[in-house]
């Protein structure tokens, strides 16, 4: 089994190449404004490292958000051109589970997206990728309210004023948590934006 794992929906751009259950390649460097253009070198350089062809591929893991609206799109549309064209299997992942593969020392985690103007797209999960509370696009002060009763690490790649831990990425442990996961029709393939864009909200309350 050679699964590609894509994720272009946060402050990293992370592609890996999973075989039998080991990471045999992976590309893991903070995001910038070139992104439409250094995707497809990643993932070329991916496939010749790992002396494998997109052919070999049997399963594309994506990152569908929430996070970055440009970074999703770009994301999922390579993932499901490439699936749609070769016939192969496709899955959905949220960047917010993504965040929690970082290992803790704590029972639970909290990944926190930066969405500005005071909110935060957040959820809380356990150490084993469980969801405990949906995630949601939330005021931050009413999240941090919400589970103050947990046993709590924060993850993020943005800056807070109190600590969070950066980001550490476990792609197998993800890819073994959705082994048995229904694989999705290319086209059912969506982002996960959590809320509306700004064209969008300006268009309902122009309404």
């Amino acid at each position: 089994m050679i699964s590609l794992f894509i994720s272009t929906a946060t402050k990293r751009l992370l592609v890996s190449i999973i075989k039998d259950n080991e990471v045999i390649y992976s590309f893991n460097e903070y995001n910038d404004n070139t992104l439409s253009e250094r995707i497809m070198p990643v993932i070329d350089d991916a496939f010749n490292k790992s002396n494998i062809t997109a052919n070999d591929i049997d399963r594309i893991y994506v990152v569908n958000g929430p996070g970055s609206f440009t970074g999703i799109r770009v994301g999922i549309t390579i993932a499901k051109t490439i699936a749609w064209v070769l016939k192969k299997e496709i899955f959905t992942i949220s960047s917010l589970e993504l965040l929690s593969s970082t290992k803790v020392d704590t029972k639970y985690i909290a990944p926190l997206i930066d969405a500005r103007r005071g909110f935060v797209f957040a959820g809380l999960y356990d150490t084993e990728l469980n969801s405990i509370i949906d995630e949601s696009h939330i005021l931050l002060d009413e999240f941090k309210t919400k589970i103050s009763n947990y046993d709590v690490t924060y993850i993020s790649e943005d800056e807070f004023s109190f600590d969070t831990v950066k980001s550490d990425y476990d792609v197998l442990k993800l890819i073994n948590k959705h082994l048995n996961d229904k694989a999705l029709n290319p086209h059912s393939v969506n982002p996960n934006y959590l809320k509306l864009t700004e064209a969008e909200e300006k268009l309902k309350n122009d309404n």
